[in-house]
């Protein structure tokens, strides 16, 4: 959609209307399908068939959106799923996990100790662990992203990307640098959460302390040097936005565009407010979900 409140040839690409309120479903079901499917070819039909599947089970470490989409995806094809979050996660997340069936356990300050909970219990479980940071299947949902922006806006010249885990602007970039190598692709994080932003610019994995952020979607601290590598590649231009930027955001877009987006996903707009590209680009902000806590 046409963002008139932002200038000329700005336009927003919504994903608050999927499933789960976010563009997540897109690589989970993806990526878990994918799973069923190298694992019924290997001759295991008998413990993972259509008609045992709810005995088999998926995990997946989220700070709400990632694990919103797992839950959601195990649900339409029969498993079942555990999802570990930090503790305190953000309570409309939370409840969009539980609607879909899937088990709640919090676990530690942030992302990266649910993690840690996620990799134990796939080891003493047999679970599979769907990782949306490295899973290679997950980038193909978010990139059908792009396919869907050029159809509708070919001229498109820059899109804005909020980045996390890494999945969605590699996918995103990867897409666009095929179907229109002349793409720019602007990541966007938060200044309490700049570990990709910093490695990106260095060129080597830069751990942070902490990622305290109100955008929970972008509370990444311990980057994937395999990821790093890719969007140091694929990504034109990194930029880093503030807590007051993202609120200003959700306010502007709720106000001039009526959409109720979280922070992580108003980070674009934050972004893109504080130094605009040239004014005759064809701009599209990535706004990628809608689960903010009141």
């Amino acid at each position: 959609m046409q963002a008139a409140s932002l200038g000329p040839g700005v336009y927003l690409k919504v994903e608050t209307g999927l499933p789960t309120g976010s563009f997540k479903v897109r690589g989970a079901l993806w990526a878990l399908s994918q799973h069923l499917t190298r694992v019924e070819a290997q001759g295991a039909a008998s413990a993972i068939g259509p008609a045992n599947r709810s005995t088999t089970a998926v995990v997946a470490s989220s700070t709400g959106n990632h694990g919103a989409a797992v839950a959601w995806a195990a649900h339409q094809l029969g498993l079942r799923a555990t999802i570990f979050l930090p503790r305190h996660p953000n309570p409309v997340k939370k409840a969009n996990i539980l609607r879909f069936g899937a088990e709640v356990v919090e676990q530690g300050d942030d992302l990266a100790a649910a993690y840690l909970g996620a990799v134990r219990f796939a080891d003493s479980t047999g679970a599979f662990f769907l990782n949306d940071a490295t899973d290679p299947n997950v980038p193909d949902g978010p990139a059908t992203i792009v396919d869907e922006i050029v159809e509708d806006l070919p001229r498109v010249d820059v899109i804005y990307v909020p980045v996390g885990d890494t999945a969605l602007i590699r996918g995103v970039a990867r897409r666009a640098k095929a179907l229109k190598p002349s793409t720019r692709i602007v990541g966007v994080q938060a200044e309490r959460a700049p570990s990709y932003y910093l490695s990106w610019k260095s060129g080597s994995v830069t751990p942070t302390d902490t990622a305290d952020t109100i955008a929970d979607g972008l509370a990444t601290r311990t980057p994937d040097a395999r990821n790093v590598e890719a969007i140091r590649v694929l990504v034109d231009d990194m930029r880093l936005v503030s807590e007051d930027a993202m609120r200003t955001a959700m306010q502007r877009l709720l106000r001039d565009e009526r959409i109720a987006a979280e922070p992580s996903a108003a980070a674009t707009v934050a972004a893109f407010a504080d130094a605009p590209p040239d004014r005759h680009a064809t701009v599209v902000l990535l706004i990628t979900g809608g689960n903010a806590a009141p």
